[in-house]
């Protein structure tokens, strides 16, 4: 989206209901490549409950070319409504009417990917969260909830495969096109809209709910793509299962259908029986997706069928309750993925929440989980809203348990089907079905940062108690700088000098428990524990069961112990990942004070008890083993040193591989099981031997450390058995050998080109894994891949592949020059013209500029600053830059709006009804007035006298619609003046105008 000079902001405490509200909707759809004629049917109605309502329907719509207006039949003359950049307004409506609009898109010319647009040959939408009104004039907002018909005309042999929401009714023919026309029985609101058209390989299947329904399944894919979706099918029926059993949710349509496209900006899109999904999250076979591939389906398959109870049925009222659904469906997902899984994904989430979501929180672009204000709702779909977002309904639920959780959840889903709720609406029903007050869980929507638990302990041998007392506190963030306590479960146990479990009678209790969870509420608390016979080992946040930081002195011995003995498999790993990182940590400050780097003896030992650890999940086991990344070990340090991080990095694994050769070459011929082994009957890879991959492939990681020819030959020996057969283990060669200068990394590069060139999907191995290479032509060779002939800057999964692990390689996107930088800048303003949405997730690696040394903060902040002054930035782009230098959001001003009531008060002639076109030198000669007049008075006292009301409504203090957008403002700023050349516009038509403080008030409620 292009902003206006100076961007507004949409505030949470401006939210007003809806003034009119849209019952029915039924749009036509004739398809063509750069003129799609869009035509809508909607059924509208004041609001009853506004006590006082402008007789002013005011809709969205961006991009559009307006043919024709009806109301109730009639069309209407051009003087009823004014056509601005964001909006179609509409004067003097009855209570009740229907409208049918019609309107011209460009979908070829879409490369926002937003809206509909036509990408690889077909149509396609993304609505979520602003994209309906670049398909029509619409109230485009959460809480405008109608029921759909669609009915698509195309031509039969470009798009025998025409979709869209809900359930089949009809179709027929015309000559050589098509029609069908589609259904969707349920309220939804239009960001939840969906239409799919084009010629697709497609693959069915049934389910049959608990209740006896059978639902037809449904998974499109592009042509030669079809034989990819087997896994996707399995991992549907799975979720539908899933969530009968753990919710009591069944499927509620005839058919659900799932779409998969190669130009999409998300991952996925839960549309109202119509899933639109990236590519990336449906096609999977195991020689062109790896383990990790196969359980990303899994997930995002899961998220996209859970939305449709907690996202569809019930919406959310506003985009500031985005984590209502985003939140709440990424908790579900994870509980899903870890029941079919194991305890590893749990700790990738906790990963994740860690590298991604505490440093967004300890940043400029730290922000609530209910933001209280945006400029540009797509750049809050971001890890807060739905990593932090789960952890708090995860939180909800260790607190309740969880039989009150899911009667929460019941009550919830009985009281508000149907409707757009708020936040506050979900913690209500969890308080009244579990009779408890959650009011202070509320603080965790309303409060940024990363809470810090502080934790000492005290043992008393005499009295044979363990006391532990633990205070709580949280930094101040941007805007928030004071912090009230929260309630934070933290699941503990304790453990004796042997790693045993020791029974807890917790502050006198008379039973004991094997495990607690201790219910934190106030800044300090002190929890006590009786008969303990020895100083306990305290195992404390337990399946990290609080997003916060915990800060307790672990001796290397405590850690030791957890890793080898405790019974939660997340702890065992988390305090193996602590010890090692404390080590490494350790070592880079001997960096930084240029001492000779040393391994010492007990660290080499305990990393051999790691190796030596029986645990039957052996993902648990690689993660163990496994060094921190160098993102993570950057995280970790108040000034990130990347000469230092790289250099012991690569010290502490060449030394590991080199102590430890012969241990990881037996565990390498343990587990390489080759090929064959590896696929079911279905070409399915078993979920038992991923973990079986992950040993063997780590093990190799480590021997490739030792620049062996003999291993070098190992591992292009893997690279070629496996290439064409096994993707998990042809791109864990692949990897490690991107990282030598070798003839090998050669040969690799070519084998793989060779065999995947002509499949974009594949393809994206090979750029993400040369830009990932720690060979010092990484940056060259980026650059000469941004222009790649199977590059495609337009596809989000193409770019992402290559930037994405570029940007996290240190030693190249950090170099000293700063040409990476600048390089990275250039690439934000290029796509900004493309795909703002793409440039402003491009921006994400400088928002971290704070944390690194003087000289790389001075010159991220001048590429920041360049990115800024560039003229028509978009307001994506704009809000991400502005936030990360701190720049406070500026109102619009007088001086800042130009001149456009010639233009915004007189609809283009493209736009004039045909009824008002055949008077066009009437027409014009009344534009002639309304300009003239315009310019005359522009400087007078009208404009004066509308003064006070604008500067009202500037600072949104009575502005009751949270969708007020600039250029309205610039309307109301010079409005004395153009509504003044509007009446007499009007007069000169025979038309009685409105007052000018009437249609004014009008504006202001955008």
């Amino acid at each position: 989206m292009q902003r206006t000079e100076t961007p507004e902001t949409t505030y949470l405490r401006d939210y007003k209901t809806p003034e009119y509200f849209i019952d029915k909707v039924d749009l036509q759809f004739e398809l063509d490549d750069k003129a799609t004629v869009v035509t809508s049917h909607l059924e509208v109605r004041a609001n009853p409950e506004m006590k006082e309502i402008e007789n002013n329907l005011i809709l969205h719509g961006q991009d559009l070319k307006l043919e024709s207006i009806s109301l109730d039949g009639k069309v209407l003359d051009w003087t009823r409504y004014i056509v601005t950049d964001k909006n179609l307004i509409i004067t003097n409506v009855p209570e009740k009417f229907s409208l049918e609009i019609k309107t011209t898109i460009n979908p070829e010319a879409n490369t926002l990917l937003q809206g509909l647009y036509k990408s690889q040959g077909n149509f396609t939408t993304q609505c979520e969260a602003e994209g309906f009104r670049r398909i029509t004039y619409f109230l485009d907002r959460p809480d405008i909830m109608a029921k759909y018909t669609t009915t698509i005309i195309a031509d039969q042999k470009k798009y025998p495969i025409l979709l869209s929401n809900g359930n089949l009714i009809d179709k027929g023919q015309i000559g050589e096109k098509h029609w069908i026309k589609w259904e969707d029985p349920f309220k939804k609101p239009s960001y939840l809209y969906a239409l799919v058209a084009g010629d697709f390989d497609y693959i069915e299947d049934f389910y049959l709910t608990k209740s006896g329904r059978r639902i037809t399944l449904q998974i499109y894919a592009e042509k030669g793509y079809g034989d990819r979706c087997a896994h996707a099918m399995q991992a549907l029926k799975k979720s539908m299962k899933w969530d009968e059993d753990n919710y009591g949710r069944e499927c509620d349509l005839d058919m659900y259908k799932i779409v998969a496209v190669s130009d999409f900006n998300a991952g996925a899109m839960e549309n109202k029986g119509l899933n639109i999904f990236n590519a990336k999250y449906i096609l999977a076979t195991p020689e062109t997706a790896t383990d990790s591939d196969y359980l990303e389906v899994e997930a995002t398959i899961g998220h996209e069928y859970f939305h449709n109870w907690t996202g569809n049925r019930i919406t959310c009222r506003d985009w500031f309750q985005l984590s209502l659904k985003e939140g709440l469906t990424t908790f579900r997902e994870q509980s899903f993925v870890e029941d079919i899984s194991s305890v590893a994904s749990r700790i990738n989430d906790v990963f994740t929440l860690r590298n991604r979501q505490f440093i967004e929180d300890a940043g400029p672009l730290s922000h609530p989980v209910q933001p209280q204000s945006y400029i540009e709702i797509d750049n809050f779909y971001t890890t807060t809203v739905y990593k932090k977002g789960a952890e708090i309904y995860r939180m909800l639920q260790t607190t309740l348990g969880k039989d009150l959780f899911r009667k929460g959840m019941d009550l919830y889903f009985e009281r508000h089907d149907g409707q757009a709720v708020t936040i506050e609406d979900f913690v209500k029903a969890m308080e009244d079905a579990s009779k408890l007050d959650l009011s202070q869980f509320l603080l965790w929507f309303h409060q940024a940062g990363t809470p810090v638990i502080d934790v000492e302990d005290e043992y008393n041998e005499e009295k044979q108690t363990y006391t532990l007392k633990i205070k709580q506190s949280c930094p101040p963030t941007p805007g928030q700088p004071d912090k009230k306590p929260l309630a934070i479960p933290v699941r503990m146990g304790l453990l004796d000098e042997k790693g045993t479990s020791i029974p807890l009678f917790v502050n006198g209790s008379k039973s004991a428990v094997s495990e607690k969870v201790l219910l934190l509420k106030q800044p300090i608390e002190e929890f006590h524990f009786d008969h303990i016979t020895s100083k306990p080992t305290p195992s404390l946040l337990r399946h990290f069961s609080a997003p916060v930081k915990l800060n307790y002195a672990y001796s290397d011995k405590d850690l030791q112990l957890l890793a080898k003995h405790d019974s939660d498999l997340f702890n065992r790993w988390d305090a193996s990942r602590k010890y090692v990182s404390k080590f490494l940590l350790a070592l880079i400050a001997d960096y930084q004070q240029k001492k000779v780097l040393n391994i010492s003896k007990e660290f080499i030992d305990t990393f051999h008890s790691f190796l030596n650890t029986k645990i039957d999940d052996l993902e648990i086991l690689s993660l163990m083993i496994s060094l921190p990344t160098e993102t993570e070990l950057a995280n970790q340090m108040t000034v990130v040193d990347v000469d230092a991080i790289c250099a012991v990095r690569k010290f502490v694994s060449s030394t590991l591989a080199q102590e430890f050769r012969s241990v990881f070459h037996a565990l390498y011929d343990e587990y390489n099981l080759i090929n064959t082994t590896e696929k079911s009957s279905s070409g399915q890879v078993q979920s038992k031997e991923s973990g079986k991959h992950s040993m063997k492939n780590i093990c190799l990681d480590y021997l490739m450390k030792l620049d062996d020819p003999d291993i070098r030959n190992l591992t292009m020996q893997q690279f070629m058995q496996s290439l064409g057969v096994n993707m998990t283990d042809n791109m864990a060669a692949f990897n490690v050998l991107m990282d030598s200068e070798s003839k090998e990394r050669t040969d690799a590069l070519e084998g793989f080109y060779n065999k995947w060139h002509h499949d974009p999907q594949v393809m994206d191995f090979w750029f993400e894994a040369q830009a990932a290479s720690r060979a010092p032509d990484n940056f060259s060779n980026v650059k000469k891949l941004l222009e790649h002939k199977d590059f495609d800057i337009k596809n989000p999964n193409k770019l992402f592949s290559l930037i994405g692990p570029w940007t996290r390689n240190l030693t190249s996107f950090h170099a000293a020059s700063g040409e990476g930088y600048r390089f990275l800048a250039d690439l934000i303003l290029k796509m900004d013209t493309i795909n703002s949405k793409s440039a402003a997730d491009l921006v994400v690696p400088f928002t971290k500029w704070k944390r690194y040394d003087e000289g790389r903060q001075k010159l991220m902040c001048a590429e920041l600053h360049r990115i800024l002054q560039q003229k028509g930035l978009s307001t994506n782009v704009y809000e991400m830059v502005s936030k990360s230098l701190e720049i406070p959001t500026v109102k619009l001003e007088k001086s800042d709006v130009k001149d456009i009531v010639a233009t915004e008060m007189k609809p283009a002639p493209s736009e004039i009804s045909a009824d008002a076109a055949k008077e066009d030198g009437k027409a014009e000669q009344k534009s002639d007035i309304a300009a003239t007049m315009a310019k005359a008075i522009s400087a007078t006292s009208l404009v004066e006298k509308e003064k006070s009301a604008f500067a009202k409504t500037k600072h949104q203090k009575d502005a009751p619609n949270p969708y007020l957008k600039p250029t309205l403002y610039g309307l109301s700023i010079v409005g004395g003046a153009a509504l003044a050349a509007y009446s007499i516009f009007r007069l000169a038509s025979g038309s009685t105008p409105k007052p000018v403080g009437s249609v004014l008030r009008s504006f202001k409620k955008m």
